[in-house]
């Protein structure tokens, strides 16, 4: 992605980081001076690729509040009384200096020495920043202030209320559909720069959330206006596809978990936008350290509830088992759509060219994440992680479709084919058809949900785009806030007090006991049953079960930062807050 090449003239000559609409230095840059040549252009235009989040930033965020990944400790939202309008993210949330430069840009952009398209070229880049800007301050905050100008110290709308999410979701759509309209670059094969596809994928994704949001939030003047939003949603999605530029990627042996694991390309033409890192830049992320170390503290691991969705190979359902949920890890991992070992350490999976089996020092459910982990870097206990990190793919394109027709009435067979199924087709799983009833463990997830089109679309969004920041997005569109507290469960134990072997690869390697033996075997990990990671013999691990996590309807949208209100009083905050 650009944001790691932003040039040292621009950084010099912008200084534009206020952490606030009221209060901004001076201007360093002289429009007179600079936007002269189509290079000033893209080099302001690079600059603004800090609006994105950072690779890293992507995959933590599934790791810290979701219902499918259980970390050491609890989010401080679910916690009674735990957080306030107070909190330190919020003011770094309300941040406006990245919408000043944006904004900036669109107002100076106007020399007639340079042409109209390729002005506009850089006004859709420039738009695009600002439609993905508000998009996230929307998901966040609901209402909030619209501004299409930069301001002075003196500007009344300094301390202007918040606009309605309807109106400034209009306004996002309309900066989307200048960027779809003017950006000249189509298709990149490095995913490192803003394209008309990046534009049209990011429109779909903006339209579904906000057209779902809006269906299930309980709240007549907005469900009327979902239907608009899902036809938009099901439009930029089905230009995408038709436009052909794009592909799932399905070559070799693991194809999906490749897609993560490259450094600075990709494979295929699946990856639309990605965060691009190096190892010859000496530009590194964490994924190693905070998945594959127990230093970090958090310990993240998928829960079998999410484990338990995968389907077999052959397409039926694991949870129509019986004893599906009193099944040993080594056995429940077989025979199962193929991105479950791409997922997680299964039988075979290598660490620097040793069999390494799932590490409970390092994952407290035994659901061992890989997803975005390198597994021959030897930098474990240091962030130097160098494959670079998807933030849009084509795969999600096909989510969005699929989810958009079915919300709408229009799913069939051939729209199912086109999506789910070439999804499953590439985890091998055989049998791709509808699913001819709804299934009762998704069901018992979602109570609400009667169709089985939609359930199927729910689990496929959550097993294709896991860990990729996206599930609590999802959730709280869905208004399926109460998954979040569910206590996080991880693999079936059987017996304490045996060891056992997770990898079937001949050596014993974990142990669940309620006190650490005074004798311990060389190479095993005793997992000692306690308040927070409970064990017990014929029952699942669970951790912090002894937390009373609670999602309150108003956590759907979190507080205006208290910060804020006392600058501008004529901000109103959000009910419940």
């Amino acid at each position: 992605m650009k944001k790691t090449i932003i040039t040292t003239i621009l950084g010099t000559a912008l200084l534009l980081n206020g952490c606030s609409m009221e209060k901004f230095p001076n201007d360093k840059l002289n429009p007179n001076q600079f936007f002269k040549t189509e290079n000033d252009l893209k080099i302001y235009t690079n600059s603004l690729y800090t609006v994105l989040p950072t690779g890293q930033q992507t995959y933590t965020r599934d790791a810290s509040l979701t219902d499918i990944m259980a970390t050491a400790s609890s989010p401080n939202l679910l916690i009674a009384g735990a957080y306030t309008d107070y909190e330190d993210e919020l003011t770094r949330w309300w941040s406006w200096s990245d919408l000043r430069n944006i904004n900036y840009f669109l107002e100076n952009n106007n020399n007639e020495e340079i042409t109209l398209r390729i002005r506009n070229n850089y006004n859709g880049i420039a738009r695009f920043f600002r439609a993905w800007f508000y998009y996230e301050k929307v998901k966040t905050f609901g209402d909030v202030p619209w501004c299409d100008k930069t301001l002075s110290s003196s500007d009344p709308d300094l301390y202007a209320p918040r606009e309605s999410r309807m109106v400034v979701t209009d306004k996002i759509i309309e900066d989307l559909d200048f960027a779809i309209e003017h950006i000249t670059e189509v298709f990149t094969r490095n995913a490192s720069t803003i394209t008309h596809s990046a534009a049209l994928a990011l429109k779909a994704r903006v339209c579904l959330f906000e057209g779902t949001f809006r269906k299930y939030s309980g709240d007549a003047n907005l469900a009327a206006t979902a239907q608009t939003l899902l036809n938009q949603a099901a439009a930029a999605a089905k230009q995408l596809m038709n436009e052909g530029n794009y592909a799932l990627y399905k070559t070799g042996s693991t194809p999906y978990r490749d897609l993560f694991t490259g450094e600075s390309t990709v494979p295929g033409t699946e990856v639309i936008l990605m965060d691009t890192y190096s190892g010859s830049l000496a530009h590194y992320h964490e994924a190693n350290w905070l998945f594959s170390s127990s230093s970090t503290g958090s310990r993240p691991g998928f829960t079998k509830t999410f484990i338990n969705t995968f389907l077999h190979i052959d397409g039926s359902r694991f949870t129509d088992h019986p004893n599906y949920d009193k099944t040993s890890f080594m056995e429940e991992v077989k025979g199962r759509d193929a991105r479950l070992s791409q997922l997680i350490r299964t039988e075979g999976y290598r660490l620097n060219g040793v069999t390494a089996a799932p590490d409970f020092g390092h994952t407290k459910t035994g659901y061992h994440f890989v997803k975005f982990t390198q597994d021959n870097n030897p930098n474990m206990g240091m962030g130097r992680n160098t494959n670079s990190v998807p933030i849009i793919r084509y795969a999600e394109v096909l989510l969005v479709y699929a989810e958009a027709m079915t919300e709408l009435g229009e799913m069939n067979e051939q729209v199912w084919s086109a999506t789910v199924g070439e999804l499953r087709s590439r985890a091998r799983i055989t049998n791709t058809l509808r699913p001819a009833t709804v299934d009762p463990y998704m069901q018992s997830l979602f109570p609400s949900v009667t169709n089985a089109d939609l359930l199927e679309i729910r689990r496929e969004r959550a097993i294709e785009l896991a860990g990729e920041g996206l599930r609590f997005d999802d959730l709280r569109r869905w208004r399926a806030g109460h998954l979040l507290e569910r206590v996080w469960d991880g693999i079936y134990v059987e017996h304490l007090n045996e060891e056992i072997d997770l990898n079937n690869d001949g050596t014993k390697n974990v142990c669940f006991v309620t006190t650490t033996p005074s004798s311990p075997v060389p190479g095993v990990y005793y997992f000692v049953s306690s308040p927070n990671f409970a064990v017990s013999a014929g029952e699942k691990i669970s951790v912090y079960s002894n937390v009373n996590k609670k999602f309150n309807q108003h956590f759907y949208l979190y507080p205006i930062p208290r910060s804020a209100r006392l600058k501008n009083n004529n901000l109103s905050q959000n009910p419940g807050w």
